[in-house]
């Protein structure tokens, strides 16, 4: 449902969703009170991109590029995603990971212009009025954070709304999710990182995080008064810290249609990429043996993803958690250690402990390893040459963003094991040259698997997001991924192609809501197509 067309010609110029700027032809400039608003030159909204397209380039630095981006967003929201989606693998990772962490970092100072909702704690009982303060009723998706752990960065409290508004560009842009459709959302609670609370720019609660029984009233507040502001819609939980991420999984996933992308989201990417690599490398993925460095919702939703798969293939439960060994900050996650949170119990192993992640390898003989745990440089040479004898294909994920974060680059998993590795990594990576070949790894990333999964629920109307939908999406995705891909060194499909992974992923996810009573609405004929049809197209209408 489209607002009313705005009073004026300068209202429409400050409508994004509406506004053409340039593109209007001499005769819309006078229909529409236009005329001398906007420079003579009438341009197509393809030049228009190829401007934008240049000064992108000609920015020096990746931030600088990112505000451009979104000041471009804020303008024309067409335009922005017109040049998105024709420049995907290009402008990824300036309008999400890696950018918009350091994009985070400097919220509050950057601050211009506001998108999306703000609610504190200071909101309880009238969040219903909040939400309704949103100009438009038609939402379908909801992105919601707390700050409390952004991509590796930690707690940056309300600086955190990045990541909802990057996530729905992504919604839009590789899932064609009408952008009025979508809405970030943050809820400040407060932050417990004193660099950020003490900042003299901060603009949010300069208070210590809320935390209990309050915390929790104020986030079941909100989900309820979604529902009620906007029926129907999704919910995905965002950069959530790992006390609380599992436990609002839980407690929510059963009464409302709302799934948490860094536990489900990652563990289907994951499960894809383990199946995608089991082709390379020969080893099946009932054969597989992982060690995971990192035991929050990351390393735990791929875990879970891969023993529900593992359990598929015949093995017993038992057999298939003891196929998956976690490493967190004090070592190897083993059933004599005292200090364990609830959500790491079910993976503990009857094994010696060892603080050495070398040490683990070689004792565990791993088929592939798995970093999720924010510590740059993680996986030394040591690490990675033990891989190389443990494993004759040794598959190496290092998954923790930014950049700086990341276990391992490319060139150093290609080195250490001969180019034998199968590498991908949560921020890019350059290809590396070695030994005549040269391997274009992937970047591992939830944009090819939540915005496809949202795309579906909203296809069907499903009313609740179920495992058996992120194993679909899972199975969807690893399908994608060519032979062409494999023998480039990637486990995931080229960025290029994310709109027809969305696609693919949104079909078999409605497909299963369909099975299992969850949907809605009525099931069109041929699904697919219907799901390509309704995509949004950033075309001037």
């Amino acid at each position: 449902m489209k607002a009313a067309l705005p009073r004026s010609g300068s209202d429409l110029l400050r409508d994004a969703l509406r506004n053409r700027g340039t593109a209007y032809s001499r005769d819309e400039r006078d229909h529409l009170a236009l005329r001398g608003l906007l420079p003579p030159r009438v341009e197509s909204i393809e030049e228009q991109a190829s401007r934008v397209l240049a000064n992108v380039r000609r920015l020096p630095a990746p931030i600088e590029q990112y505000g451009y981006l979104a000041a471009v967003q804020d303008e024309n929201e067409t335009l922005f995603f017109r040049v998105l989606v024709d420049h995907l693998e290009e402008l990824l990772p300036l309008v999400y990971t890696p950018t918009v962490g350091e994009a985070c970092r400097q919220w509050s100072r950057r601050f211009l212009r506001p998108r999306g909702l703000y609610i504190g704690a200071q909101d309880a009982g009238r969040i219903l009025e909040v939400l309704r303060n949103h100009p438009r009723r038609d939402v379908g998706i909801i992105v919601v954070t707390d700050g409390g752990r952004i991509l590796g960065l930690g707690d940056l409290g309300m600086n955190g709304m990045g990541i909802p508004i990057g996530k729905l560009a992504l919604y839009t842009a590789c899932a064609g999710v009408a952008p009025e459709r979508c809405l970030p959302v943050t809820l400040d609670v407060g932050t417990d990182t004193p660099g950020v609370r003490e900042d003299a720019h901060y603009l949010g609660s300069r208070t210590p995080r809320l935390a209990g029984a309050a915390y929790d009233a104020l986030v079941d507040e909100f989900v309820a008064a979604a529902e009620e502001a906007f029926p129907g819609v999704i919910v995905q939980f965002e950069d959530f810290n790992n006390a609380n991420a599992f436990r609002l999984l839980a407690r929510h996933r059963d009464r409302s249609c709302m799934f948490n992308d860094d536990v489900q989201g990652t563990g289907a990417m994951g499960l894809a990429a383990l199946t995608a690599a089991a082709r390379a490398t020969g080893v099946t993925l009932a054969e597989e043996r992982v060690l995971f460095a990192g035991a929050g919702e990351a390393c735990l939703g791929i875990a879970t993803a891969l023993v529900a798969a593992l359990q598929r293939a015949g093995l017993a439960e038992s057999e298939a958690r003891a196929r998956c060994l976690l490493f967190d900050s004090q070592g190897t996650v083993v059933a004599s250690r005292t200090d364990l949170p609830e959500h790491k119990r079910p993976f503990a192993q009857r094994r010696a402990p060892t603080r050495d992640l070398a040490a683990a390898i070689e004792a565990f003989r791993p088929t592939a390893l798995i970093g999720a745990s924010g510590q740059g440089g993680l996986f030394t040479p040591a690490v990675l040459e033990a891989m190389a004898r443990v494993a004759d294909r040794p598959v190496i994920f290092a998954l923790s963003n930014p950049t700086s974060n990341s276990e391992c680059t490319a060139e150093q998993a290609y080195a250490a094991t001969g180019g034998r590795a199968i590498f991908a990594s949560g921020s890019p990576f350059a290809p590396v040259a070695l030994g005549g070949r040269t391997l274009a790894p992937a970047q591992a990333n939830n944009a090819y698997v939540f915005p496809g999964m949202g795309l579906g629920l909203l296809a069907c109307g499903a009313r609740r997001a179920t495992d058996a939908m992120f194993v679909a999406a899972a199975e969807s995705l690893a399908a994608m991924v060519s032979d062409a891909d494999l023998a480039a060194g990637r486990v995931f499909p080229p960025p290029s192609h994310m709109r027809d992974v969305a696609a693919a992923v949104a079909t078999a996810v409605a497909t299963v809501a369909f099975e299992q009573g969850l949907a809605t609405r009525p099931r069109p004929q041929r699904l697919a197509d219907a799901i390509r049809a309704g995509m949004y197209q950033p075309v001037y209408a």
